[in-house]
């Protein structure tokens, strides 16, 4: 018992000769501390970046028109108008200068929902993690939700497209833009003779920003190559590759052969297999500063097998799996589009030409025979529009699309020219 006293007596001694120390701190010493506690917490904020951008734009459409922001239009022999938010997007990336950087963002976009009434919806955008190697920094891991690398034009960041929207294919073959999955890349050291080059490949769950719904992981890969001509012009080529599936929730396929659909050619019951779904791509891209100011060419090609619904060629954008019959297509579509900055000032001209035939296999009056749907009508698109960056935070885009659809003579509606034309001007701020 006397022992127990003695500790018990010893250590409230330590204790109170501990807080006798910090009492004894000089005011100079006690402000010291303050400060190294404060130095502490602001590098922990200074690691943290907040950026975002917001888009509210007006949009004009011709009667058939698909305009991106407000309800579809309530009387189809009139052309409309609306206005809303098509992004608004805030971005948070923590970096403290080593090796692993996360990022975390948000899609505040206008859409429709089920029964066509406009609503606010917020997405997740991005959320990932991203590791360098600790050699070179050149090379890296990168886990989460964030662009598919393939072709240009889907990671091109959306505050920065000259067009208002993606290509017709890439909003087709890829919604979102992003998907859940993880990928390497791969590239040699700065001080490298093949610092040019860039690899990206890797394995994601082939359902956009939407959580995985099968067992079916599909692959992505992208080599590219990028240098400059002297110290005003710099080139870059590309190739694409996706080799993955899509979930057949029924019995029934249907391939296409000789102008028509063609079920469940091998005679097997296909429910719970996987449908090919394959493509590939080229890209390139050029630029070069004169007198006339920036002029930048952008053009990508994709071609592939795209499997979807008899009314939709859509690739899997949803939390559920596919439910009813397949129907397998053969698919491409290409772009083309040209910046040109006038001189130094803070304005630039557009023209982007943009093809998507969602059924290779089909033409013109073919369409509307044996079961085909308007799912089989190609589209062209012409778009002219400007630019003003009014400053570094606020950009203002003018933009009008010229959208043509292929005819035939046997599907009702399409023996003609659709009138769905539209116009877009959009002001977008930038932080």
């Amino acid at each position: 018992m006397k022992k127990q006293v003695i500790f018990v007596i010893a250590f409230a001694a330590a204790v109170l000769s501990v807080r006798a120390q910090d009492q004894e701190l000089t005011p100079f010493e006690q402000v010291q501390q303050k400060v190294e506690v404060h130095d502490q917490l602001l590098n922990k904020l200074s690691a943290i970046k907040i950026s975002g951008y917001i888009q509210p734009q007006f949009q004009w459409g011709m009667e058939a028109a698909s305009l991106k922001v407000g309800a579809a239009n309530e009387d189809a022999t009139k052309s409309f108008n609306r206005i809303g938010i098509r992004r608004g997007r805030i971005k948070f990336t923590y970096d403290d200068g080593g090796l692993a950087t996360g990022v975390f963002q948000l899609n505040i976009v206008d859409k429709s929902n089920a029964t066509g009434v406009s609503q606010a919806v917020v997405q997740l955008k991005e959320a990932y993690l991203n590791i360098k190697d600790p050699w070179t920094q050149k090379s890296s891991f990168q886990a989460g939700v964030f662009d598919r690398p393939f072709g240009n034009e889907i990671s091109y960041s959306s505050s920065l497209l000259e067009s208002p929207e993606r290509s017709k294919i890439i909003q087709t073959l890829f919604p979102e833009e992003c998907d859940l999955g993880a990928k390497l890349v791969l590239q040699p050291a700065a001080n490298s003779q093949f610092n040019f080059l860039k690899l990206e490949a890797g394995l994601f769950a082939g359902n956009a920003i939407n959580p995985e719904t099968d067992n079916k992981k599909d692959f992505i890969g992208h080599l590219t190559a990028i240098r400059p001509i002297g110290n005003t012009a710099k080139w870059g080529l590309g190739v694409s590759y996706y080799n993955g599936g899509v979930y057949e929730g029924n019995q029934y396929y249907y391939t296409f052969d000789n102008g028509a659909f063609v079920k469940n050619a091998n005679g097997t019951d296909s429910i719970g297999k996987y449908a090919k779904r394959e493509y590939f791509g080229v890209d390139g891209q050029f630029s070069i500063e004169s007198s006339l100011g920036m002029t930048q060419l952008r053009a990508e090609y994709i071609w592939g097998t795209q499997p979807g619904s008899k009314s939709s060629t859509s690739s899997p954008n949803s939390a559920s799996r596919p439910t009813g019959d397949t129907y397998i297509r053969k698919t491409a579509g290409w772009y083309a589009i040209l910046v040109q900055d006038l001189g130094s000032s803070p304005f630039s001209l557009v023209a982007k030409y943009d093809v998507y035939d969602p059924n290779t296999k089909i033409k013109k009056d073919e369409i509307g025979l044996n079961k085909t749907t308007k799912s089989e009508i190609a589209y062209n698109t012409l778009g002219l529009g400007a630019l003003w960056r009014v400053s570094p935070a606020i950009r203002v885009q003018l933009y009008y699309e010229f959208v043509q659809n292929e005819k035939s003579k046997n599907l009702a509606g399409y023996d003609k020219d659709l009138k769905d034309d539209t116009f877009t001007a959009r002001v977008q701020f930038k932080f």
